[in-house]
């Protein structure tokens, strides 16, 4: 049995779903997906548990889907072996990964989620999901995927988060955006020092699970009214789904695999974005987007 991808711990009314893989930076896979997705059902179907407290160990949160298994499965079954794309396939396989992200929007209790250090790509696709967000100063957000080979899984937590503007800022380039300067635009609640992060988390979490449980589902589930008047979730994921699959199959995207394939993928993620600058890139370039 592979080890698991996170740990579950109560603390009062309070579940805390904590990602296990720092190693890997919590990279996204089937297995972590899998786990969350029958973690979340549970919390929700816990009647002990009122709050859900999503965070990670280690220096990142969730630096995206692992590209070591996602380039080689496109390589493998259709990007240099010359099968024809099947986009109904596509979404069905995408899907899984964005409907359990939406769990923790669409469960009817409170999630919260803690970020720290890269928190990129499909991390991105699962954090933006939580009904709030709280990071660290070390926390750095962003969609490089959106420059060649992707696109957000759910549209709409961009929007809805961001405003038009901020959304199309920062999805037009790919920049990334430092937790400071998340928190400055409305992207998340707040940003504090790596070292209160916990905390300032876990009281949040615990002054919510003060409040009877029936209220803090009634008031999900309002907000969720009109998040689903507003934004649409359900079409905009399906949307999202469906180009995610076609910036996969552009020549560009096809390009983009056929380099991770012949030089590995850091290194062509690497060159997707040396001249941007960011992403691992600044200390090279001594410039990025803050």
């Amino acid at each position: 049995m592979p080890p698991p991808s996170l740990t579950i711990s109560d603390q009062g009314g309070v579940r805390h779903l904590v990602l296990c893989r720092p190693e890997q930076m919590n990279t996204i896979t089937a297995d972590l997906r899998n786990e969350l997705d029958e973690s979340l059902d549970k919390a929700d179907s816990d009647k002990k548990v009122k709050v859900v407290l999503l965070r990670a160990e280690g220096r990142a949160f969730c630096a995206g889907f692992g590209l070591d298994w996602s380039t080689e499965r496109q390589a493998t079954r259709d990007g240099t072996r010359g099968r024809v794309w099947d986009s109904v396939a596509d979404i069905q396989m995408i899907s899984r990964f964005g409907n359990t992200f939406a769990k923790l929007h669409n469960i009817s209790k409170p999630t919260i989620a803690a970020v720290q250090g890269w928190c990129v790509a499909g991390g991105t696709d699962l954090v933006l999901n939580a009904d709030i967000v709280i990071a660290s100063e070390s926390a750095v957000f962003g969609y490089p995927p959106a420059r060649v080979w992707g696109v957000p899984e759910a549209p709409w937590v961009w929007v809805a988060r961001l405003g038009l503007e901020q959304a199309r800022r920062f999805l037009y380039t790919g920049d990334e955006i430092s937790g400071r300067r998340a928190a400055d635009i409305g992207m998340i609640l707040e940003c504090t020092s790596d070292d209160d992060l916990l905390q300032r988390a876990s009281d949040l979490a615990e002054r919510m699970a003060r409040l009877p449980l029936n209220q803090l589902q009634m008031m999900k589930w309002l907000l969720n009214d009109v998040a689903r008047e507003q934004y649409a979730p359900e079409s905009s994921r399906m949307l999202g789904y469906l180009f995610d699959g076609v910036a996969r199959h552009t020549q560009e995207g096809l390009d983009f695999v056929d380099r991770a394939e012949q030089t590995g993928w850091k290194q062509a993620t690497a060159e997707r974005d040396a001249p941007f600058g960011d992403y691992g890139q600044r200390a090279r370039h001594g410039v990025g987007n803050d």
